[in-house]
C-alpha cells in the first residue's frame, strides 16, 4: 500500500469534519503526487500535538520561518508507510523525543491553510502524541525554540488551528 492509499482510508474513516475531509479526498483523486511537497496545487501533511505524561501540558515550537508556537509537524516523505507514521517522525525529530505514542482513534483534526507559492495549501492531518514518562524535549533546526505550556496557556500563545487541535485532544483525552 502506497502513502496516498494510506491516506485515502485514513480519510475515508474520519468522520469529523465532512466537508474539509471530502476536499483532502477530492484533492488526492485529483493529484496522484498529493502527498508531497513538489505537488504545486497542494499537499498533505502530517503533525502532532504532543502531550507530557502527566497530561497537564503540550509542547509547541517556535517554528523558524514562521515565527509562530505551532504542533510538530510537517511534510510527508516517500519514506514514510503511513500518515500516522510521518506524524510520529515529524514529531519526534522537532521535539527530540523518542517513543512518543499516538492517541487511539486516528486523527484529532483535519486543518487547511493557505502556504506561500509555488504551492498554495497544507492540507494538515493532526494527530495527539503522548510523550513517555522520561521525556526530555530538545530543540530542533526547524525550531527557534521549543516549550512546554500548560493548557489554559495555549490561547494566549498560538493560533486558532492549534487551539482547536488542543480541544480535539482534550475531548479524546477524557
Amino acid at each position: 500500500m502506497t502513502l496516498h492509499d494510506d491516506a485515502v482510508l485514513v480519510l475515508k474513516g474520519y468522520e469529523d469534519q465532512p466537508e474539509l475531509r471530502d476536499v483532502y479526498l477530492d484533492h488526492l483523486a485529483r493529484h496522484e503526487d498529493g502527498m508531497y511537497k513538489p505537488c504545486e496545487a497542494g499537499h498533505l501533511t502530517s503533525s502532532a500535538l504532543v502531550i507530557d505524561p502527566s497530561r497537564e501540558r503540550v509542547l509547541l515550537t517556535l517554528h523558524k520561518k514562521l515565527g509562530m508556537w505551532l504542533q510538530m509537524g510537517g511534510h510527508c516523505e516517500p519514506g514514510d508507510p503511513t500518515v500516522e507514521a510521518a506524524a510520529l517522525r515529524e514529531a519526534a525529530e522537532e521535539s527530540g523525543i523518542a517513543g512518543l505514542a499516538l492517541l487511539p482513534g486516528g486523527p484529532v483534526r483535519l486543518d487547511r491553510h493557505p502556504i506561500p507559492a509555488p504551492c498554495h495549501w497544507h492540507l494538515d492531518v493532526q494527530y495527539a502524541a503522548l510523550a513517555p514518562a522520561d521525556a526530555v524535549a530538545e530543540i530542533s533546526d526547524e525550531s527557534l525554540d521549543l516549550r512546554w505550556f500548560a493548557y489554559d496557556e495555549v490561547a494566549s500563545v498560538a493560533d486558532a488551528s492549534v487551539v482547536e487541535l488542543l480541544k480535539g485532544t482534550l475531548a479524546r483525552l477524557a
